[in-house]
């Protein structure tokens, strides 16, 4: 269904309490698989990066990767979690294509990090999300559904397994029940996500990329009668894979649900498809439950028992975490709250701090992402992080500005050059001729023009009205196309008239 025939954010919050439960996988940058010694680059040829162990063939006997244990239990320690003395892994038996042995090798009901917390801000209010665990677990191989117009399996002519994903470290980072959020639900969950995203980068064991599925967010939602304390039937929305996405498939559920349950009907519990391009979800498969998936302990894996000393030892690897090390940059730089406030949540703090690593003053790299790179990635729909304009460029074209070459105008139309990919910000002013004139003779003849022209003007001045000279130097611009430095341009309107 349509947004358009959804009821309102508002009506929703009206009549409903949303709960919401979100479940993060995280791909482990280990250079081996979980259980065997295959290589886990990205974007090798299908089918190239398998053995016996990941194909799930008969006789292969798994061993648990050091390191992916080690980058578990560094996780959990992040994440205020308790860390298992003593755990194992479990079986969760179902059939997918995409699974070779018929089973996941995953953690049920012992898993090795457990009752966590994370804080998020939200406009300047905390939010304390609760985590239930955090486990270790085996990823799928991708399935890739030829022909037909949506890339999915229905409509498809056939299909292409490609196993070399399968058996890549995972941990999946859930949730208990969100609840409380209200009208900021969506802003929540996009909150969570991030900071959990910011956490792992800094733990340095995933490069926690979205758009290649190194990270990935399954958003369960229910509504519930407003007031009522309960907890409705709930729907979980697969691989939402970039942050607004996260933001606005909590909404879409939200509305859908309260137009399902507005109509009398019940809500399935069911998997769901997001869909970037319309900003809907569809109906995946029926959501099982874990009895359903037949849990039993691993017979071919020994139990995980990490000694305290090797527990204590991993907590003092941790970094400096994300939300302390904004404080003191936010100190270093001199930003309000607020500007902060706003540069994290326009997701530019990284390229920010990056520009700023260039040489460029604190204000004014906060000034280009936080204005014109955000309002053209708000246009096109993309977080500014994926425009394509790089830290290192914005600091070559502040540089051009402090040095006099062109001014924030001109630098505007710089950008619209480095979007358009004309090449390095000196070459894009050489090629558009965006230099600003300092003919000092050509800048006194266009002064002298805008006052034979505006004698009114002219007149104010020189009775000591100061302030008109504003008219007259926007005069002087439009003539010389904005390419004048208009302190120089007010300081001859001044000489000249006073």
């Amino acid at each position: 269904m349509s947004n358009a025939t959804l009821p309102s954010f508002e009506a929703v919050l009206e009549s409903y309490d949303p709960a919401m439960g979100l479940e993060i996988h995280v791909e482990l940058n280990t250079n081996s698989k979980m259980f065997c010694g295959c290589p886990t680059e990205f974007g090798g040829e299908p089918n190239t990066q398998v053995c016996p162990v990941c194909l799930g063939l008969p006789g292969a006997m798994p061993v648990v990767n050091g390191r992916a244990i080690e980058a578990a239990i560094r996780i959990g320690l992040a994440l205020n979690c308790e860390i298992a003395e003593w755990c194992r892994f479990a079986r969760k038996n179902y059939f997918y294509p995409d699974m070779p042995k018929n089973f996941q090798t995953s953690q049920y009901d012992e898993p090795i990090a457990f009752e966590g917390y994370l804080d998020v801000d939200v406009d300047g209010e905390t939010f304390r999300v609760e985590i239930e665990r955090a486990h270790m677990e085996e990823d799928t191989g991708k399935a890739t559904h030829v022909g037909g117009s949506t890339g999915r399996i229905q409509g498809a002519d056939y299909s292409l397994i490609d196993y070399n994903r399968a058996g890549i470290p995972l941990i999946e980072i859930v949730t208990k029940p969100i609840l409380g959020a209200g009208a900021k639900a969506p802003e929540v969950a996009k909150a969570y996500v991030a900071a959990v995203r910011e956490l792992i980068v800094a733990l340095g064991v995933s490069d926690a990329r979205m758009d290649q599925g190194s990270i990935r967010a399954d958003v369960n939602l229910s509504l519930s009668p407003k007031g009522s304390g309960t907890l409705g039937t709930r729907t979980e929305t697969k691989n939402v894979n970039s942050l607004r996405s996260v933001e606005r498939a909590v909404g879409y559920e939200m509305r859908r649900h309260a137009l399902v349950l507005g109509g009398g009907e019940k809500i399935l519990q069911e998997t769901r498809h997001w869909h970037e391009d319309t900003s809907v979800t569809t109906s995946g498969r029926p959501k099982s439950d874990a009895d359903d998936y037949r849990y039993f302990p691993e017979p071919d894996l020994v139990p995980v028992a990490p000694t305290r000393a090797w527990v204590e030892e991993l907590r003092a690897t941790l970094p400096e975490f994300p939300w302390l090390r904004r404080a003191r940059l936010q100190a270093e730089w001199g930003f309000s709250d607020m500007e902060m406030r706003d540069t994290v949540g326009a997701g530019a703090f990284d390229l920010v701090e990056q520009t700023i690593a260039e040489g460029i003053a604190p204000q004014a790299a906060r000034k280009w992402w936080l204005t014109e790179l955000a309002r053209r990635a708000n246009e096109t729909g993309v977080e500014v992080a994926e425009l394509g304009v790089t830290p290192a460029q914005v600091a070559q074209v502040q540089k051009l500005v402090d040095g006099g070459t062109i001014n924030d105008k001109l630098a505007r139309q710089v950008f619209d050059g480095l979007l358009a990919g004309e090449g390095t910000p000196e070459e894009i002013v050489a090629a558009r001729g965006l230099e600003i004139v300092s003919d000092e003779g050509a800048l006194s003849a266009a002064v002298d023009k805008a006052i034979a022209e505006n004698p009114d003007i002219a007149d104010k001045i020189r009775d000591g009205k100061v302030a008109a000279a504003g008219a007259l130097i926007g005069a002087v611009m439009k003539e010389m196309r904005g390419q004048a430095d208009a302190g120089r341009v007010r300081e001859l309107v001044l000489e000249k008239l006073t």
